[in-house]
C-alpha cells in the first residue's frame, strides 16, 4: 500500500481500513464540518496527558490517536511538529528498589505516572533506554538483574499512543552496561565488548552490526547526532591517560576512532538538541558546553550554570527540533527528586572567549511526594 504526500491521516486510516476490513464499516468525520486537514491539525494540538479521554469521544478519534503518525509518511513532519515536547523521566525507588516512569507537560508543568516498565527490575544504569521521538516510542532494552550479574536480552517499548508497554524482539545477545541510541530511525547497541547491533522498528527484528576492533571502551556516556553513534568512556582517577572514545557510521556501517578534543572535552551528560552535542559539566558551576565541529573543541555556552536547586544525579535530553523561530534549542536537565531544570539556548553576539551562544534557565520543582527518586534517563517525546 503507497501513500500520497497529499493525503491526511485520516484518509490513510480510511485506506487501511478498507484494505483490511474490506471496506465495510462507515468513518465519521473527525470534526464534522471541519475539513480533514483543519480536524487532523486540531486533534495534533490535544495534550497527551488527556489522550486517554479524548479516545472515548468516537471510535474514530480513538482511531486517529491511537495508530501511531510514524506509520504515515504524510503526518509524521505535522506531528513532530504540532505535538506537544513531554519530558519522559525514569527514576528508581530507593523504597521499593523499583523503576519508575514519569512524564511532565512542561506547559502545564504537571506529571503523570506511566504504567510500569515490564520486568523494570533491572540494576541501576545496566540498561539503555532510546526514545523514537517522531514514533513517540521510547525502548528499554537489557540490563543486568538486580543483585547478581546475569545480563537480558529482552526489550520493552513504550507507546504514547497508547499510553502502554509491551514487549519487543529481544536483543541477539544479552547485555548490560551498553550504550545505545537512534540514528535514521533505528536502534543502535554497542557492547563494551564492540560487538554491535541494529533494530528495526518497522520490522521489529534485530541484525548484527559491524564490530568495533581494539581495546574495550567502558560506557561513560554516549550521544547518538548526525548519523553517528559516539561513545566516550571518559576520564577515571587517577588520570594517568586519555579517555578512550568510538564512533559508529549508520551509514558506512563502520567504527572509527573519536576525535581527539571530543573524547578529552567530553567531562558530563551529553544532549542532542536542535541536531547539536551539548554537555553538562560534571564539576565546578554545571555549565553547559557545546561542541564545534570543525575546531574539535568543546565551547563554552555563555550563562549561568544549572541552577544549584536541581541537585545531582544529572540526566539530561533535548528536543529534537529547533523551539520556534530564531535558532533556539532546548535542554532538560533532570535531579535528584525530580526537579528539572529547562534550559532554552539561543543565539548570541560573540564575546569574550568567542561564545555564540546564550543559556537561560528555569527551574520547575518536582512534587514533595518525588522527594526520594533518584533520575537514571530522561528522553523527549512529541506526543
Amino acid at each position: 500500500m503507497s501513500f500520497s504526500s497529499s493525503m491526511s491521516k485520516q484518509q490513510v486510516l480510511e485506506v487501511a481500513g478498507d484494505e483490511v476490513g474490506g471496506g465495510g464499516e462507515e468513518v465519521m468525520e473527525l470534526i464534522p464540518g471541519l475539513p480533514e486537514e483543519v480536524a487532523e491539525k486540531c486533534l495534533l494540538h490535544l495534550p497527551f496527558l488527556y489522550h486517554r479521554l479524548f479516545r472515548t469521544v468516537s471510535s474514530t478519534w480513538n482511531r486517529f490517536l491511537t495508530v501511531s503518525p510514524a506509520k504515515f509518511p504524510s503526518a509524521a513532519a505535522a506531528s513532530v511538529s504540532l505535538s506537544l515536547p513531554f519530558l519522559f523521566a525514569f527514576a528508581f525507588d530507593p523504597a521499593s528498589r523499583r523503576l519508575q516512569c514519569q512524564a511532565l507537560d512542561p506547559f502545564s508543568r504537571r506529571w503523570l505516572l506511566l504504567p510500569p516498565v515490564p520486568g523494570g527490575a533491572a540494576a541501576a544504569g545496566s540498561f539503555a533506554v532510546v526514545g523514537l521521538p517522531r514514533r513517540g516510542e521510547i525502548y528499554v532494552i537489557g540490563g543486568v538483574e538486580e543483585g547478581g550479574d546475569k545480563a537480558v536480552r529482552s526489550v520493552a517499548v513504550y507507546s504514547a499512543a497508547r499510553n502502554g508497554w509491551e514487549e519487543a524482539a529481544g536483543m541477539g545477545t544479552a547485555r548490560g552496561y551498553m550504550a545505545a541510541g537512534e540514528e535514521g530511525g533505528r536502534l543502535v547497541v554497542a557492547g563494551e565488548d564492540g560487538e554491535a547491533e541494529v533494530f528495526d522498528p518497522e520490522e521489529g527484528r534485530w541484525a548484527p552490526a559491524a564490530a568495533r576492533r581494539g581495546a574495550a571502551v567502558a560506557r561513560y556516556d554516549a550521544a547518538a547526532s548526525g548519523g553517528k553513534l559516539y561513545v566516550t568512556e571518559g576520564w577515571a582517577w587517577p588520570f594517568e591517560r586519555a579517555p578512550r572514545g568510538a564512533v559508529y557510521d549508520a551509514a558506512s556501517d563502520s567504527w572509527s576512532e573519536m576525535a581527539r578534543g571530543m573524547r578529552e572535552g567530553w567531562t558530563g551528560s551529553c544532549a542532542v538538541a536542535g541536531g547539536r552535542m551539548y554537555i553538562v559539566a560534571e564539576y565546578g558551576e554545571w555549565r553547559l558546553k557545546r561542541y564545534d565541529e570543525p575546531r574539535d573543541e568543546w565551547r563554552m555556552v555563555a550563562g549561568s550554570g544549572v541552577p544549584p536547586e536541581v541537585r545531582r544525579p544529572h540526566v539530561v535530553s533535548g528536543e529534537v527540533e529547533e523551539v520556534g523561530s530564531g535558532g533556539r534549542r532546548r535542554i532538560y536537565v533532570v535531579g535528584a527528586g525530580l526537579d528539572v531544570a529547562i534550559g532554552t539556548v539561543s543565539p548570541s553576539p560573540a564575546i569574550h572567549g568567542g561564545d555564540d551562544e546564550r543559556v537561560d534557565w528555569e527551574v520547575v520543582k518536582g512534587p514533595a511526594e518525588f522527594a526520594g527518586l533518584a533520575p537514571c534517563n530522561a528522553q523527549v517525546l512529541y506526543a
